[in-house]
């Protein structure tokens, strides 16, 4: 079996420079589309979206010898986030460059090198085995990185309408921490977010009397928030957490005193609570503390766990091959676009590179690690479909 690091890395270079900035894919899908299309696989491109929201899908699917076998996707998106200030690198952000045994460029580790890994691994197990039992595909979206409207979630909707099933996914998120292989996600807490409104009354601050001031009214409720024991988490979650990241009020005057306060706010939450218990407890909480305020709410996604099993040991066994290392089983982080897969498949994890320089500067993936890493999907591939 040839080193699959060599061609892995030439279209992982090709990929990095597309500049495909959220929700742009610069022209990336239809590079992988053509590449698997060789393959025998149907490519159908599923844009979604309008003007400069405009989102570019991919479904590709290659059926297998028996109807009945497993559908297996491999999942990731080709939208990257943006570089920022182009003085700060040490070389242009789309320019793939090579520096002491590291390729740099945005979106090196997040997530076009496990983009690259998986095409170079779909073309080294079907040249192998031409004719699977199971059934591969691939499903790309532009639209991770932002707002993640028109992207994987309007896909998976699509694909249940047509009656079509995914029995498994791995996505390529970068989940490694210190070594290749040393992690795999197999679920993530759920994401929702409010944005608190407390209405008051304006006025002077010397006529504290004249005035409802709804900082004041709105901290007891705040701090109780704040102190909160939401729930214990479980075997896979840590507790739920509860966040503020925006708190504004105020007109600019130090002499007034304002009239509406807003303040955001973010969950992360396990298994342990749903989003409507917990929406209903903190409603619960304003109106204890007779506050005249709104919440408008806002899930970002449900959490997801996929219980160690038939895809975690087919994963866990083909990364040991390739790496000498066996991961451990994490649901630490913020969300991906598992949370929208999950709705139609039972089995999702997802694993890829070290994540250390993920949306920063210098972005860069270990060139030494991009053969392990697609001959750890390769292996997957071989357990799961063969």
């Amino acid at each position: 079996m040839s080193d699959p690091g060599p061609r892995t890395l030439a279209l992982l270079e090709q990929l990095i420079a597309e500049p495909s900035v959220t929700p742009a894919d610069a022209g990336c899908q239809a590079l992988i589309a053509g590449r698997l299309a060789a393959l025998g696989f149907d490519c159908r491109a599923l844009p979604f979206g309008d003007g400069d929201a405009r989102v570019q899908n991919l479904w590709a699917l290659r059926r297998g010898r028996r109807a009945d076998a497993p559908v297996l996707a491999l999942a990731g998106h080709t939208d990257v986030v943006p570089p920022g200030p182009l003085a700060a690198w040490s070389s242009p952000p789309f320019v793939p460059t090579h520096r002491d045994g590291k390729l740099y460029g945005r979106g090196a580790a997040d997530m076009k090198a496990s983009l690259a890994a998986m095409v170079v691994a779909a073309e080294d197990f079907l040249a192998a085995v031409p004719a699977p039992d199971g059934h591969l595909a691939f499903l790309l979206t532009s639209d991770e990185e932002g707002p993640a409207r028109h992207g994987t979630a309007r896909v998976v909707d699509a694909l249940a309408a047509e009656g079509q099933r995914i029995d498994a996914c791995i996505v390529g998120e970068p989940t490694s921490v210190a070594a290749l292989g040393d992690t795999v996600k197999n679920g993530r807490r759920g994401s929702l977010s409010g944005r608190l409104t407390v209405r008051g009354r304006q006025g002077h601050v010397a006529y504290p009397q004249l005035a409802d001031n709804p900082i004041h009214r709105a901290l007891p409720a705040l701090a109780e928030l704040a102190a909160a024991r939401w729930d214990e988490g479980n075997d896979h979650f840590p507790p739920t957490g509860w966040q503020v990241s925006n708190l504004h009020a105020g007109t600019g005057a130090g002499n007034v005193i304002p009239g509406e306060l807003v303040v955001d706010f973010n969950f992360r939450f396990a298994t342990a609570s749903t989003a409507e218990g917990l929406q209903a407890r903190v409603e619960a909480v304003l109106a204890r503390h007779g506050l005249d305020a709104r919440v408008d709410w806002t899930l970002g996604g449900e959490p997801f766990l996929t219980p160690a099993g038939t895809l975690t040991a087919a994963l866990a066994d083909a990364i040991h091959d390739a790496t000498g290392r066996r991961p451990a089983l994490s649901t630490t982080g913020g969300t991906s676009d598992g949370r929208f897969i999950a709705r139609l498949c039972p089995q999702v994890v997802e694993f890829g590179p070290v994540n250390a320089s993920i949306h920063q500067v210098d972005e860069h993936v270990a060139v030494a690690d991009l053969g392990p890493l697609s001959a750890a999907y390769r292996g997957a591939l071989e357990r799961v479909l063969r």
